[in-house]
């Protein structure tokens, strides 16, 4: 797969990754572009009545505007936010390791979504916005198997509380959709965003009448 936009993009505006995830910055660096990284200071609280999918693409808004408020004008800022969704309930990282078992005892054995919403702006403009979602297939693990992984200290900073790309592969039975989005960052998505952003910022003024 080829990310010609989001190549583009990055090599006509400075590019900002308005996020703290290793994960992310991996998989941007694995395209090669350039980019700089900002950690947005944002309350990550749902509204009430506010459908998972849309709390997560105003997560990404709002990461992105703020990383993009700290920058030089013409900067690209980039805010992710990702949720893991299960009969219609987020699930965030866990506050201890007793949610993060609560956490994967429920996933166990059953399918959920994961969703990662993405958002592009520039100065106070937002640019561009949108979701990609992925369903996911636990495994049938015991309560052992799930202490053990929580003793690995890997669940503590992750939504549902496991890294498919860590040792919480083993949870992992398959998934319908892109690997990329379940790690944090669908760079399919970003590569349409960047096309969209693209065709706005190049687009030509008006001619007065």
């Amino acid at each position: 797969m080829t990310y010609n936009a989001l190549i583009r993009l990055a090599s006509q505006w400075p590019l900002v990754l308005g996020s703290r995830s290793p994960r992310r910055v991996a998989l941007l660096q694995e395209l090669g572009i350039a980019f700089q990284q900002f950690i947005p200071a944002v309350e990550e609280r749902q509204e009430a009545g506010e459908p998972p999918y849309a709390f997560a693409r105003r997560m990404a808004e709002t990461k992105a505007l703020e990383t993009a408020a700290q920058m030089n004008a013409g900067h690209i800022a980039l805010g992710c936010d990702t949720i893991v969704v299960i009969n219609d309930e987020i699930l965030q990282k866990p506050r201890d390791e007793d949610e993060a078992f609560s956490m994967l005892s429920r996933l166990a054995g059953r399918k959920h979504v994961v969703c990662t919403a993405l958002a592009l702006s520039e100065g106070t403009k937002l640019l561009a916005s949108g979701w990609e979602l992925t369903e996911v297939f636990f495994n049938s693990v015991t309560a052992p198997q799930i202490r053990e992984y929580i003793r690995s200290g890997e669940p503590a900073d992750k939504a549902g509380a496991y890294g498919i790309q860590g040792m919480g592969s083993f949870l992992v039975d398959r998934i319908n959709g892109h690997l990329d989005n379940v790690v944090g960052l669908p760079r399919t998505l970003l590569n349409n965003l960047s096309e969209k952003v693209i065709a706005s910022l190049n687009k030509p003024p008006p001619v007065p009448s």
